[in-house]
């Protein structure tokens, strides 16, 4: 199923938000086109999301990032309403959550939507457990009734036997195991995840990417993950936000932007990604359902650079059938793929202007 063709979870529109004594007063102006740092200059105000516009899609991992002060963790917030906007909306599966009341509020973060928490949150008098399970005892259910469930997701996690267990008995990456088997035994579609691994060490970092990667491929939650690394924001997400200063500077299939960065900003983020490494076949390939006479074999659409380098041994006069489910989807010429390893004319661009 293609992005297009997917239900759109979540819907942002037109969000704004403005911190300061009386934020109403200058949204004009910040709509007008006023800016943040001119809008602290001025009015001292701080402007935290500026026209915020993106359509999270159903069973898809949605990253957004940048760096320090970009906005990405307020707009997180904005999804369960942690914080409330100064404009616009947030639409949950068509209803605007800023206009719900708090009774319907408080269900909404109970039920449809969960959040894992960058330093774990775990309540540290409660067992592990009891953490697991916690999100279906705030709703009032019987330890009895939650317990099978919080032990299966805790073994799902890898963490059979830990039950019993106190965080504090645990490394950091098995406490935000707990975490995450927190937010699959609530059993909400929707799982909010701010730099969730942000805290923990390299290798365990990439388990527990790894970890999300096959959870997710088994159960297709919608998952809005916070990061500022783009090498993890490549390896997880579906669609990639990226923002700067509070707005959106571009957004798309991670894939895409690679290979079109529209804006210098988004040319500093990439320019040191080992490109063969984060670069599929599918966005290099030409596609076509013919066979060429002379093919050196076939590559999954979903191949790296890197992997199909390998396999040519450096022989830059081949081509490949690509295929996807064993259906030939398009053909790729190594001179096509060396060429895709060289920034992009709108790279280099970017690269001079920001050099100027």
């Amino acid at each position: 199923m293609s992005a297009s063709d997917k239900k759109t979870k979540i819907a942002i529109r037109g969000l704004y938000k403005i911190f300061g004594a009386d934020p109403a007063s200058v949204l004009d102006e910040v709509q007008a086109g006023m800016g943040k740092e001119e809008l602290m200059e001025t009015h001292r105000h701080v402007l935290g999301l500026n026209n915020i516009n993106v359509d999270i899609k159903e069973g898809d991992i949605t990253v957004m990032m940048g760096l320090s002060g970009s906005g990405k963790s307020t707009l997180i917030r904005h999804l369960n309403r942690l914080i409330d906007p100064t404009a616009g909306e947030v639409e949950l599966d068509g209803t605007d959550i800023v206009g719900v009341n708090e009774k319907d509020l408080r269900r909404l973060r109970r039920e449809e939507m969960s959040m894992v928490f960058q330093h774990f949150a775990l309540l540290p008098h409660r067992t592990v457990l009891e953490n697991a399970g916690m999100a279906l005892d705030v709703r009032g259910v019987a330890r009895a009734d939650y317990e099978s469930e919080a032990q299966k997701w805790l073994a799902r996690v890898g963490l059979q036997g830990v039950g019993d267990q106190f965080p504090h008995q645990l490394s950091g990456g098995m406490q935000q195991r707990v975490g995450i088997a927190r937010a699959l035994t609530s059993n909400s579609p929707v799982m909010l995840m701010d730099e969730a691994f942000s805290a923990l060490d390299p290798l365990i970092r990439t388990d527990m990417q790894d970890l999300l990667l096959e959870l997710q491929a088994e159960l297709k939650k919608t998952v809005v993950f916070i990061s500022h690394d783009l090498d993890e924001a490549l390896k997880l997400a579906d669609h990639l936000v990226i923002l700067k200063d509070g707005y959106v500077v571009q957004q798309g299939e991670p894939q895409e932007i690679l290979m079109k960065p529209n804006d210098p900003y988004i040319v500093d983020f990439i320019s040191d990604i080992n490109r063969a490494r984060v670069l599929r076949v599918r966005s290099v390939m030409e596609e076509t359902g013919q066979r060429p006479e002379t093919v050196a074999g076939e590559v999954d659409w979903d191949d790296t650079l890197e992997s199909v380098i390998a396999r040519s041994e450096g022989q830059t006069d081949l081509i490949y059938s690509v295929t996807r489910d064993g259906a030939q989807v398009g053909v790729l010429r190594m001179t096509d793929l060396v060429k895709a390893l060289v920034p992009t004319a709108a790279a280099e661009d970017g690269l001079r202007s920001g050099a100027a």
